[in-house]
């Protein structure tokens, strides 16, 4: 599965506190829904102890992204705060339990939807930003992360009695047509899966299988705004996949790092260049609209802060903070963008809702000081985005996976990067800022206060942004960088692989179980706490 800009560096535009909690479950939820037919009452979901989620699924948004998925509904949903009334009101029963699963990634959902009929089952992880991965549907090992059309054709027992010798041919005939990427005959359960581009019609089904075959037909939509493209034998749909690959198709062509975003989701996607940028232009518009309800104050109840932009604007324009630049108007979109996040607005993942501030509060507010067009602005978001790209192909953004080195890291690294473009820095310079910023953060630990992911993520959002500018005026001064970018990359997975898990985003380490902390959480659950906002 080719890394998309849009797909998994920038984006999904989304509600909630966390994107790997809330946009992913949400995708799941809504393959999942699709799995069944759209008919069911109940929902069993299923935790591994030693993961993440047994301990964050309630407060970082899992259930509400999931409930939402179950009601069919997109990420940005303004009813998603409610959705497990709504879900209540559709007559659909939650059970969750918690076991010994041996699940190897920390944000795995095991879920089975029943009715008085029949039940189905799906298992998928969540593997940063809102990236998703289906691992198994009706028991049948697969690997699905949303952006095909997923067909299921179940077969009759008498289809089985006569596998393999006839089905190989059929499956011979799927391949050949021209939107199919993948089918695949399971015969324990007896069920054909294809992915496809496009939805494959009824017609062309009953084309290569006798009506007497099929005894159902299970259609899941694609969830990714980005469509999976199909596999070209010998090659892949991307010039490159490393930061080193990119250099050395470029050694002639002597691109911006923009130009090669441009190129990379050009033919990632199959969209025109005008396309990829018109596309960004689109999220820098929502991003200057969540921006200014963040300005304007914000008000949420289950919240750990208050509305704290406000004050800092004041303080502001009456000269009474420190001489820091454009530091100090990054800080307050940064802030504000934060403050959204936590009231339930609209936001971005970029790349994930805990880091959702850094790199757009950069972004904008280096193009607010020195006058760019939104479509500028957005440029500099792509190359941003390359360098996103490198990290989720060679690593992940989660924080469960790699602690906030994962999150706030990766932004820095991109904010960074972004930054040297809009200087007109080279190629070479975004990349070694970047290539610095990431350095700078490793080894950072992810620790919510209360199980919210509002602080420290705050704070560690305003340390990403600052250490990006710092790094990208390095870099634009020939400061070396010393190891290369993709070093950098694999040198974090690594750090991550030695991270104890009560440091990966499962409130069990750190400020999260600090007596205040465990106050907060404890006030939060009982509706005492006071953010300052009510």
């Amino acid at each position: 599965m080719t890394v998309s800009i849009f797909n998994d560096v920038i984006g999904p535009i989304m509600r909630g506190p966390s994107s790997s909690h809330c946009a992913a479950a949400l995708r799941i939820g809504r393959l999942a829904r699709d799995l069944a037919h759209r008919r069911f009452d109940e929902v069993l979901v299923e935790f591994d102890n030693a993961g993440s989620l047994p301990t964050t699924h309630q407060s970082q948004g899992s259930d509400m992204g999931l409930f939402g998925g179950l009601l069919g509904w997109e990420a940005d949903d303004e009813r998603l705060p409610d959705s497990k009334k709504h879900l209540a009101d559709a007559g659909i029963k939650i059970e969750f339990v918690y076991g010994d699963y041996g699940d190897a990634h920390p944000n795995t959902y095991r879920l089975t939807l029943k009715n008085d009929q029949t039940n189905c089952s799906l298992i998928a992880i969540s593997t940063g930003g809102g990236m998703i991965e289906v691992i198994e549907l009706e028991g049948m090992p697969v690997k699905l992360d949303g952006g095909f059309d997923e067909t299921l054709v179940y077969l009759t027992i008498d289809r089985q009695a006569n596998e393999p010798t006839t089905m190989e041919p059929i499956r011979q005939q799927f391949l050949a047509i021209d939107s199919v990427a993948a089918a695949n005959y399971y015969e324990p359960q007896n069920i054909l899966h294809v992915q496809s581009t496009r939805a494959i019609s009824d017609e062309s089904i009953f084309d290569l299988l006798d009506n007497d075959s099929v005894a159902n037909i299970v259609r899941l939509q694609p969830v990714l705004p980005v469509r999976s493209q199909l596999p070209v034998t010998g090659s892949r749909p991307v010039p490159f996949l490393t930061c080193r690959e990119m250099e050395q198709y470029q050694e002639s062509k002597e691109l911006s790092l923009s130009e090669l975003a441009i190129e990379f989701e050009s033919a990632r996607g199959a969209m025109s260049k005008t396309d990829v940028v018109n596309q960004m232009v689109r999220i820098v518009n929502i991003l200057r609209k969540s921006l200014s309800e963040g300005l304007a104050g914000t008000e949420y109840d289950d919240r750990v802060l208050g509305f704290q932009s406000g004050k800092f604007a004041e303080q502001m324009q009456q000269s009474k903070l420190i001489d820091a630049g454009i530091v100090n108007r990054i800080v307050l979109y940064t802030t504000a963008l934060m403050e959204i996040k936590s009231s339930m607005g609209v936001i971005v993942a970029a790349p994930t809702a805990g880091a959702c501030a850094a790199l757009p509060a950069t972004c904008i507010a280096i193009g607010d000081v020195n006058g760019l067009s939104d479509e500028e602005i957005a440029e500099g978001m792509l190359a941003a985005g390359m360098i996103g790209v490198f990290i989720a192909h060679a690593w992940s953004f989660a924080a469960e996976v790699g602690g906030c080195q994962a999150e706030g890291g990766s932004a820095s690294a991109m904010a960074a990067a972004a930054a040297v473009t809009y200087s007109g820095g080279s190629q070479k310079q975004a990349t070694a800022a970047a290539s610095m910023a990431l350095q700078n953060m490793l080894g950072l630990i992810c620790d919510p206060v209360a199980n919210r992911v509002e602080a420290p993520c705050l704070g560690k959002n305003v340390m990403a942004a600052s250490n990006a500018i710092c790094c990208a005026n390095m870099a634009m001064s020939g400061f070396d960088a010393l190891i290369p970018l993709d070093e950098t990359i694999d040198a974090a997975k690594r750090v991550s692989a030695m991270m104890p898990r009560e440091h990966r985003c499962t409130g069990l380490g750190g400020l999260s179980t600090t007596p205040t902390s465990l106050k907060i959480m404890e006030q939060l659950a009982c509706g005492q706490h006071k953010c300052g906002s009510c």
